[in-house]
């Protein structure tokens, strides 16, 4: 993808607002959004940006670290509540990545938990990122009661579901229609996550992300 006027001046206006932080401290970015919003994207075309810019990045996706196929799928494979629940491994990801990254930590972490396509645990070598290393994480529910006081800045994509619906049929074979049972799994969790939750809100950077040639930052 050829990145347009446009979306390179919204992806440098969010580098510009990753802080700096004091004594070699690295900063936590959040990208979080619906699924097919553009995160994964996003997030490496905004770690490319702060790279360039001279500071170090490590990145890490949130899909990493699902859980096995016997949490996720307790309340059923079709079950919005399950998904929303228990996709994903919150403490693992919390102890092999949050911890690292937070003001004193070793920075020694661990970028992955869980194969999702074998269904099999994960337990690689630990990394030791940088000093001053920008971690850029995307995901989804990232906002959750207990990752939003985790971030130094936090990024969230808003893309309606008939949207994001047409992008994942693209991608993954799935029904165009955002009200088809095939989908309702996730179509539904968001839901649950935004009344939970209220993502867009409690986001740093809220981006209007329905044309990914010309994003629209709404906030700040």
């Amino acid at each position: 993808m050829i990145i347009s006027v446009e979306r390179r001046d919204v992806i440098r206006r969010v580098a510009g607002l990753i802080p700096a932080l004091q004594n070699g401290a690295c900063a936590r970015v959040a990208v979080d959004g619906p699924d097919a919003s553009g995160k994964t994207m996003f997030a490496n075309e905004l770690a490319a940006e702060v790279q360039a810019s001279g500071r170090p990045v490590v990145r890490v996706s949130l899909d990493d670290f699902h859980n096995p196929r016997a949490i996720r799928y307790q309340y059923g494979r079709e079950s919005p509540e399950g998904y929303w629940q228990h996709a994903f491994n919150y403490p693992r990801f919390r102890s092999d990545v949050l911890e690292p990254f937070r003001p004193g930590g070793t920075r020694l972490h661990r970028p992955a938990a869980h194969d999702l396509a074998t269904d099999a645990p994960l337990d690689p070598e630990p990394l030791t990122a940088a000093p001053a290393a920008v971690l850029i994480v995307d995901g989804l529910f990232l906002q959750r009661d207990e990752l939003v006081t985790a971030w130094d800045l936090s990024v969230f994509l808003d893309v309606p579901f008939a949207e994001t619906a047409r992008r994942m049929a693209m991608r993954d074979g799935t029904d165009p229609d955002p009200a088809h049972p095939s989908i309702r799994r996730y179509v539904e969790a968001q839901r649950i996550y935004f009344e939970a939750c209220t993502p867009h809100d409690r986001a740093d950077v809220h981006i209007d992300n329905q044309d990914l040639n010309a994003p629209r930052i709404i906030r700040p």
